[in-house]
């Protein structure tokens, strides 16, 4: 990795920290609510009435209940780590792509 790559790379993770830090910071004491809540509060504003599902989770619907958090935690960190996995297979065919034509190329030129 080049000084400039790292250069950027460092740039990018302070950056992100910064997202991540700032808000806290800033917003002592404010309440971080889900989107599902804003959403709910704000369609009862609009409309007048409370806002009714149009339908039931399947996983509600599975275990006669609502979802443990425990179980909802363990979902999500599941769903994250398949999407990480395709988005890093991705990114590793990319790269192997671009190395095998830089290959080729050199190959051609000689």
């Amino acid at each position: 990795m080049t000084k400039k790559n790292k250069a950027i790379v460092i740039v990018l993770l302070l950056l992100c920290v910064a997202l991540i830090v700032t808000p806290v910071l800033t917003l002592r004491g404010a309440e971080f609510g889900g989107s599902d809540d804003a959403g709910s509060v704000k369609v009862a504003e609009i409309t007048g009435e409370e806002y009714e599902p149009w339908f039931t989770p399947v996983f509600e619907q599975l275990l006669g209940g609502e979802v443990p958090g425990e179980l909802e935690s363990l979902l999500f960190c599941v769903q994250t780590g398949v999407g990480v996995g395709v988005i890093a297979f991705f990114l590793g065919r990319f790269v192997e792509r671009k190395k095998q034509e830089a290959i080729r190329e050199k190959e051609q030129k000689q």
